[in-house]
């Protein structure tokens, strides 16, 4: 009997001992076996950290282009542009809800189903305290990708806005917002961030130079080509008289919010934020984000002072711009010296574009095609040094560029025929805010 008591007693121990080996065991059977759903949250934590953080950067960038073209237009249209800007921002928001959102992403195969096939639902969210078993672990949630996308599907209007400055009429140019931003601009964008065709063939575009920036210059664009320039802006003898903006601080103002903005735009392009790779390339894209823009800037500085004797501080302003522009397409492969080469060839293509445009009677008030449409297929070819592929990346920029500015024409063109998209000469001359919306941004002072 005392032997069997002490066999039990020492069975006892072991088993006692033993069942920390035993849980362990069983608690990596059961993590081995378990569903992607119980798998470790922190990537979608992360990620979806990284979407929203981006997302209220890109947010900030509407701010910044208000504050550019409010800068960079006469004191006579600034209540207009505010106007424009906060006005299109809504209309994408609600647009990108109803039909871009589930329009982009079924790639390019959403016209198989027709206009009212599957893609056409509005945008749901997860329920209210979603649990870990019911993520999808792999990604990030809804809500924040839906938002971060959306962000971009906004810069693409405000591309628009400044190049059709003071002589546009409002609700044409908001109706030509609700096309944009419904249905262009999620067209396109689904042939490669939707895994279309494009993205099948090899075309690269990391954060949208082409996708998202040369897009709404060729929008802008087509639509510059039927609204026609400014009264006085060219004379009869050929001549270019400059048209100076209001407020020089307030646009240099933009320009630095439109910067810090896209960190955003570029960074939260990574997509990923759940590893230490993920985060250390973010960190990349960052510091070549920031580098483009200041040779971009310096560029313009320099080219300015060469080219006039004086430098252009609007120049030196679109140089930045056009220099993250650039690194838009590939902000993650090239060394910090390449983010330098990249960006400094942007700002060189806003100095010598501008006039260019000039020559050729297209009044772009702010610079946005040379900032946007050039400078952004110059960034999505440079793509090309990294990959090889040059051939994807031209039929892309061709593919992306006709689309938009043919369709973009059409709708120009019928929105002139129907309602016309031009003030006439008197509202031009006395100024939007007057004639458009009765509300001037500086009544106090003498008109500009």
């Amino acid at each position: 009997m005392t032997n069997l008591l002490k066999f039990a007693g020492v069975a006892g121990v072991a088993a006692f001992t033993a069942l920390p080996v035993w849980a362990q065991e069983a608690a990596e059977e059961a993590v081995a076996a378990a569903p992607d759903a119980s798998a470790d949250p922190s990537p979608y934590i992360f990620t979806t950290l990284l979407f929203l953080m981006g997302g209220f950067l890109v947010f900030w960038m509407a701010a910044g282009f208000a504050m550019l073209e409010a800068g960079l237009v006469r004191s006579k249209n600034v209540t207009t542009q505010l106007t424009k800007n906060i006005a299109l921002f809504g209309i994408a928001s609600l647009m990108y809800w109803l039909v871009g959102f589930n329009l982009m992403y079924p790639g390019d195969g959403w016209w198989i189903s027709g206009i009212m096939g599957p893609w056409f639902s509005i945008t749901s969210l997860e329920p209210v305290g979603l649990a870990a078993a019911d993520a999808t672990l792999d990604y990030a949630s809804v809500g924040s990708d839906f938002f971060f996308q959306l962000m971009f599907c906004a810069t693409t209007a405000s591309i628009v806005s400044g190049t059709l400055a003071e002589r546009i009429r409002l609700w044409p140019f908001l109706i030509f917002v609700v096309v944009l931003t419904g249905f262009i601009y999620p067209i396109e964008a689904s042939w490669q961030w939707g895994g279309g065709w494009l993205s099948e063939l090899g075309f690269s575009d990391f954060a949208g130079s082409t996708l998202v920036h040369a897009a709404g210059g060729f929008a802008a664009l087509a639509g510059a080509l039927v609204l026609g320039p400014r009264i006085g802006k060219y004379t009869a003898e050929g001549r270019t008289v400059p048209i100076l903006g209001s407020n020089l601080p307030l646009a240099t103002l933009g320009t630095f919010i439109l910067w810090l903005g896209w960190f955003g735009f570029n960074g939260g392009s990574q997509l990923a934020m759940g590893t230490v790779g993920d985060v250390t390339d973010v960190s990349r894209i960052f510091a070549n984000t920031n580098m483009a823009a200041a040779a971009g800037a310096v560029a313009a500085l320099i080219l300015t002072q060469i080219s006039y004797g004086k430098v252009d501080l609007t120049m030196v302003l679109n140089g930045a711009l056009a220099g993250l522009v650039s690194i838009t397409a590939e902000p993650l492969a090239p060394e910090l010296w390449a983010a330098l080469l990249t960006g400094a060839i942007g700002g060189a293509i806003v100095v010598y574009t501008v006039p260019l445009l000039d020559k050729l009677k297209i009044d772009d008030v702010v610079g946005a095609i040379p900032v946007h449409l050039i400078a952004g297929i110059w960034g999505t070819l440079a793509v090309a040094f990294y990959t090889g592929g040059w051939v994807p990346q031209i039929i892309g920029i061709v593919a992306i560029g006709a689309f938009v500015f043919v369709v973009s024409y059409i709708v120009w063109l019928i929105l002139n025929v129907t309602m016309g998209i031009r003030v006439t000469e008197e509202e031009e001359v006395a100024g939007l805010d007057v004639s458009e919306l009765g509300m001037e941004a500086y009544p106090e002072f003498a008109k500009g």
